[in-house]
């Protein structure tokens, strides 16, 4: 298959795919739209793999806006001011190539890249990706890596345009829209440098959802289970529209940093929260690529 051939149905059904021993699974957050809660999604997880017990790296590609490196940064300070030992990952930021030739800016940003899943991946478990909110050559480039994409999307049918044309009327998938086609294409990639892989495991994730039964929310609920039956992809519930998650940013904290005792009881939104990130992370299955750590079994 081509990049530019886009079949209707794509071959990213969730798989039992084990890597083969020290090779990092790499979970990618993807969506070409800004806005969609990407680096949260992406710090949560990746601290909720910390929690865990397994090793785990981040990658920044959206160097521009840095909004996970800021968020790590922060992380960092509050650690330094604290003295509290937060689980941390390995972060690496790769900056978009400014040489001289398109040629050699795609060169040097999959040399960059390569060499950065290489060296993550001979010390994690899990390794993940923050891409940008817009195409580009490095995004697309870490597309074709991914083992488990997840792909934030505000719980509307503006967002849900990015994934597919939906008629009006009927709610019918008139075709698929471009970043399916992108994704498509990188997975098409990803088995002609790899014919043993799993394809792609494509993860949607229901971001801003309302907790209000309304008309759009149960159209979405149907579109969406028809892109999934087409598309192949899984159709997950995220986080809803929270302040909390707006206020840890700032101290570079998850909510799974929240500790609760007589003193500082945690709020039924908070609580609601973390469960939120929980359901999240029973849906993306670490267990089922790499097996728990011995210290945490049990």
């Amino acid at each position: 298959m081509s990049s530019n051939t886009t079949p209707d149905t794509l071959d990213l059904q969730s798989s039992e795919h084990v890597p083969a021993s020290g090779n990092a699974h790499i979970i990618v957050l993807g969506n070409e739209k800004g806005g969609s809660g990407k680096s949260t999604a992406a710090m949560h997880i990746a601290v909720a793999l910390l929690r865990m017990g397994y090793e785990v790296g981040t990658i920044d590609l959206d160097a521009r806006q840095a909004t996970m490196t800021r968020y790590m940064s922060g992380r960092f300070n509050f650690i330094t001011k604290t003295r509290e030992p937060l689980p941390t990952p390995l972060h690496m930021v790769i900056q978009k190539s400014e040489a001289a030739t398109l040629e050699e800016q795609h060169a040097e940003e999959r040399d960059f890249l390569t060499l950065a899943l290489t060296e993550l991946g001979q010390q994690c478990d899990f390794i993940v990706i923050d891409t940008p909110g817009s195409d580009s050559h490095l995004s697309r480039l870490a597309h074709s890596y991914a083992d488990t994409l997840v792909t934030p999307l505000n719980d509307s049918f503006i967002d849900l345009d990015l994934l597919a044309r939906i008629d009006p009327d009927t709610l019918e998938i008139l075709h698929p829209s471009i970043y399916t086609d992108m994704v498509s294409a990188q997975n098409a990639k990803k088995r002609e440098r790899a014919p043993e892989a799993a394809p792609i495991r494509w993860i949607v994730m229901r971001n801003r959802l309302s907790h209000i039964n309304a008309r759009n929310k149960q159209d979405m609920n149907t579109a969406l289970e028809k892109v999934s039956s087409r598309f192949g992809c899984e159709i997950a519930n995220g986080f809803g529209e929270r302040v909390i998650f707006k206020e840890l940013f700032l101290k570079g904290l998850t909510l799974l940093d929240l500790e609760e005792d007589d003193d500082n009881a945690l709020t039924l939104s908070q609580l609601s929260a973390r469960q939120e990130v929980r359901n999240l992370m029973m849906r993306i299955a670490p267990e089922r690529y790499k097996p728990l750590p011995a210290s945490k079994k049990g």
